[in-house]
């Protein structure tokens, strides 16, 4: 499906990536935000029918296009599923120019050390195979950092990095993301300590094997620049951590070369009981707001 034009995209390409990717631990939560309760639903079969629909209408909406949005990241579901009857990353791609990821990761362990880091992946290389034929372009594991404990966060970033070198060696493009909680006591703190062990592993690299980073939004403007200009780093994302869209598109304002990549921020303000014209007026406006706030900088 163009790997090397989706590549292009996501190196040159004004705009943001969608995280379009929650699982089954986030759907209800997600779908309440949507208006939809659990007494809307009988049976997890039944619920991410809900979400699904939920996904097609924001993906067949006339603002989702490549003009703001470069990327989608997808549930394996929503992947495995169809959207006015063809594939979803063939609709993305071929239909709205929106280079399709797929999220890899299986959950998250208990905390120790101040991070969780991701449950074991025994079937990654099968699902990779799979994405690959559908026509994904890269993955993206989501790991989480707590407190600011240099052996935890080591553990965080090491995982990634072998994980990645997996994803790459199937012809795939990692997304990295390991998660500083917002909240976090000592968040400047594990951000420096972030900063300098993901430099570690990416000055590891063989040249010319890159990946993707999707981090928290640093409590210091441009504290992540050193990243951005990394040979080995495509793009840095920013994830929504629980930010309001409004608060999040403020952040990321002040951190040069850094895109958005969010969720709850994305579809903040939609709701299931919307006409298509209040759903696509609703999106639009949270889009261009997004959009904005990666291309456009302090």
């Amino acid at each position: 499906m163009g790997y090397a034009k989706m590549l292009d995209r996501m190196t040159s390409a004004p705009g943001f990536i969608a995280a379009l990717d929650q699982s089954g631990g986030s759907t209800p939560g997600a779908l309440r935000l949507y208006g939809v309760s659990e007494t809307d639903y009988s049976s997890e079969e039944d619920m991410f029918r809900l979400m699904h629909a939920m996904r097609v209408r924001i993906m067949t909406a006339p603002a989702f296009s490549s003009d703001k949005v470069i990327g989608a990241i997808l549930f394996e579901r929503t992947m495995d599923g169809d959207v006015d009857g063809e594939p979803v990353p063939t609709y993305l791609w071929q239909k709205r120019g929106v280079v399709p990821f797929l999220k890899v990761d299986k959950g998250l362990n208990a905390e120790e050390n101040g991070v969780q880091t991701m449950k074991p992946m025994p079937d990654l290389d099968a699902l990779l195979i799979r994405g690959r034929e559908k026509g994904i372009f890269g993955t993206k594991m989501r790991s989480v950092i707590a407190h600011a404990d240099k052996t935890g966060i080591a553990a965080v970033v090491k995982q990634q990095f072998d994980v990645a070198r997996q994803i790459i060696a199937q012809g795939l493009m990692p997304i990295i993301e390991p998660e500083v909680l917002i909240k976090s006591p000592t968040k400047a703190e594990a951000e420096a300590i972030l900063r300098d062990e993901i430099i570690a592993e990416l000055d590891k690299l063989p040249a010319g094997v890159t990946v993707m980073l999707k981090l928290t939004i640093p409590t210091v403007a441009d504290f992540y620049a050193p990243l951005v200009a990394h040979p080995a780093v495509v793009r840095l994302v920013a994830l929504s951590g629980g930010y309001s869209t409004a608060d999040a598109c403020e952040k990321l304002t002040h951190n040069h070369g850094m895109i958005a990549s969010f969720s709850r921020g994305l579809t903040e303000g939609l709701r299931v009981s919307m006409s298509d014209e209040e759903f696509n007026t609703s999106l639009g406006a949270t889009i261009d707001q997004i959009y904005g706030a990666s291309v456009n900088k302090v």
